[in-house]
């Protein structure tokens, strides 16, 4: 059941147009009619792709008791791909060659036999296929939360995004957008009644320049770096506790895994896995040579619910987040679904209130001074407070 049960990975999506008043039978509805499977014509890169009910890569059975919970309409994306193999292929045509090649008095093939081979040998094998014997299937679930009429995608990689909007977009005639720290930043800076830097990221180290290479003509996803950096700063230098705009508090802590990489593109990518990455020497080195955060393991306590995941810097996805547990007094099957639900929507408000968080400083006209300090930090000039 995807978002219901284990570790949750996604990408978040914000839904243009009004949400619906309700999950009902329309959206099933539509859901059947852009079944996996039911498609006549592949795409021209011979992939298939389709919706799915959720309880495994062949359930097509749609149902509101099933898909509908706590508000939110629960499915996957079934990607289908023919994969012939490519070591069958060669036995096909050897075998066919050696037929067609029996009765030459030279003893080799000649190279009109050889196409004779091959023509052969891939029309037997599509033959095949036509049962799908070769097909592999994968199925990515999404979760779409009316309350918010947003979307979560249940992966952290973008291979799958247009594939995944464009068919979502003609099953509800709703198009999606991807919500990146670029993007998150400016609706959170339109409530903040501030303007968002589209050019000009951060030197955090004199002398590495402000452009990044991962964010090419311009945009300002490169705050989610930014985000990462000052996270990392912020608990080594000033507190591991942060006071949030609705009152609240998150206690966070880098844990797990840290990849950093040149934003000039010039001394290449680090990955360093610990339980206290953000505190070995050669993490602070690489971030001293004018590197920056691209993923950081976080661990977040809000509301006394815990959070372990992985932050994606561009995009703000989520990575293998494991969730609380469950509380004993939910015990009904369908309790559960709901509290999750609801957990899952305590996530990303905890997620979005640190981001605004960070937002309110990094868009501020006091930023000038905070870079100054996180500056001094990376010279080894700042340390945390006893």
């Amino acid at each position: 059941m995807g978002f219901f049960t284990g570790r949750v990975t996604f990408l978040r999506f914000a839904v243009g147009g009004q949400a619906p008043r309700q999950f009902d039978d329309e959206q099933l509805d539509r859901l059947r009619e852009f079944a996996a499977g039911r498609q006549t014509v592949a795409a021209a890169d011979g992939v298939e792709a389709g919706w799915s009910a959720g309880k495994s890569v062949l359930d097509l059975d749609f149902d509101l008791a099933k898909n509908v919970i706590n508000d939110t309409l629960h499915f996957d994306l079934r990607v289908d791909t023919d994969r012939l193999p490519g070591d069958l292929l060669k036995a096909y045509y050897e075998a066919d060659l050696t037929a067609l090649a029996r009765d030459n008095p030279s003893g080799f093939a000649s190279a009109k036999q050889k196409r004779e081979a091959k023509e052969s040998a891939q029309d037997r094998l599509q033959q095949e296929a036509k049962d799908g014997r070769f097909k592999k299937r994968k199925c990515t679930p999404v979760l779409w939360d009316r309350a918010t009429n947003e979307v979560l995608f249940g992966a952290a990689s973008a291979a799958q995004v247009d594939r995944f909007s464009d068919l979502f977009a003609r099953t509800f005639g709703l198009p999606l957008e991807l919500l990146t720290a670029g993007r998150q930043a400016e609706r959170t800076a339109a409530s903040l009644r501030l303007a968002v830097p589209t050019d000009d990221a951060s030197a955090f180290v004199p002398g590495t320049g402000t452009e990044v290479a991962w964010v090419p003509g311009g945009g300002s996803d490169f705050l989610g770096n930014e985000y990462l950096l000052w996270l990392w700063f912020l608990t080594d230098t000033d507190t591991d506790t942060v006071a949030l705009s609705d009152g609240s508090e998150v206690t966070l802590m880098p844990t797990r895994t840290l990849s950093l990489d040149c934003p000039r593109g010039v001394t290449g990518s680090e990955t360093i896995a610990s339980e206290g990455p953000t505190r070995l020497p050669e993490a602070r080195r690489a971030v001293q040579a004018g590197k920056l955060p691209r993923k950081m393991g976080l661990t977040l306590v809000r509301h006394a619910e815990q959070y372990d995941l992985t932050l994606h810097a561009e995009t703000l996805a989520v990575g293998s987040c494991k969730m609380p547990a469950l509380p004993d007094d939910v015990t009904e099957a369908r309790a559960k679904l709901d509290e999750r639900a609801d957990q899952l929507r305590e996530l990303l408000e905890t997620l979005d209130l640190l981001y605004a968080r960070f937002l309110a400083v990094r868009l501020s006209a006091g930023w000038a001074g905070e870079l100054t300090r996180v500056q001094r930090w990376l010279a080894g000039a700042e340390q945390r407070a006893a």
